[in-house]
């Protein structure tokens, strides 16, 4: 890895999430990487005097289904930009009563559910056995949280993300196995973005927004609905994150940085 430092925050966006224009003076930049080209080409811009590298998980136009994301070439390409953080909104699926569309959802778990997913940098000589105890950054977490709080947001943390293949949905039967599990939310794309993320020593953290219950609860909706959700989940996500980047200039106190240490074979 290159590992130039173009950018110190990276931008995951994902459903709904496309448009880097609340980034100033943006550039394109196109990353190559041993994986294959990433999702689209990089947006490197500022918010607030700090570098920002925005990449839409799906592609701009939404043409990458979850399962065919490629996960290591967009790991890979935000590492040699030199980014130390991520910040990744994600559309998902409640499974708690309680935590209700348009809510805000910052987990720190997860359930992995996905079947045939490229998860490691190290399948090759260098085997890795990476600690997932904690698999989110608690310190940005915990960041996170404070911005949403300061703004007001309706937020819920902790919780757990139950990550399953697609790009189907779940049966109603597989909806009540995930919520008897104890999971809180359910999406497509956690999986293996965070665990690369670990593995490339960046900070992770995903700014899950609720778009509709899951298939568990008798809550029918309708494809408008979850659409003008959406919408207003990506405007919500939009202020927290002018928000949130400008306090992550200062030093990382957390140990993600040096998460190869002791899991190198």
């Amino acid at each position: 890895m290159i590992n130039e430092c173009k950018a110190e925050v990276g931008i995951i966006g994902g459903s709904g999430f496309y448009d880097p224009s609340m980034f100033g003076g943006t550039v394109e930049e196109k990353v190559y990487t041993p994986y294959g080209a990433p999702s689209d080409t990089i947006s490197i811009g500022t918010l607030k005097g700090v570098k920002v590298a925005f990449l839409a998980r799906h592609g701009r136009r939404h043409t990458v289904p979850p399962h065919l994301i490629n996960y290591r070439a967009n790991i890979w390409a935000m590492h040699d930009l030199g980014v130390k953080r991520i910040l990744a909104p994600s559309a998902v699926g409640s499974l708690k009563e309680e935590m209700k569309p348009g809510d805000l959802i910052i987990p720190d778990q997860f359930i992995d559910f996905t079947k045939n997913r490229a998860y490691s940098f190290y399948d090759g000589a260098v085997v890795g056995h990476f600690s997932l105890a904690d698999p989110f950054c608690t310190e940005l977490n915990g960041i996170a949280a404070a911005s949403a709080k300061r703004l007001n947001l309706r937020f819920h943390t902790p919780a757990t993300y139950v990550c399953i293949e697609g790009p189907r949905f779940s049966t109603r039967a597989e909806s009540r196995l995930f919520r008897s599990w104890g999971a809180d939310i359910i999406g497509m794309t956690l999986l293996p973005e965070v665990a690369l993320a670990r593995e490339a020593g960046i900070c992770y953290t995903t700014l899950a927004t609720v778009t509709d219950y899951d298939v568990w609860a008798d809550k029918p909706v309708t494809a408008q609905e979850v659409v003008e959700t959406l919408k207003s989940n990506v405007e919500k996500v939009k202020s927290l994150i002018s928000d949130l980047v400008p306090r992550l200039t200062a030093a990382r106190k957390c140990v993600c940085g040096r998460s190869a240490e002791n899991a190198l074979v």
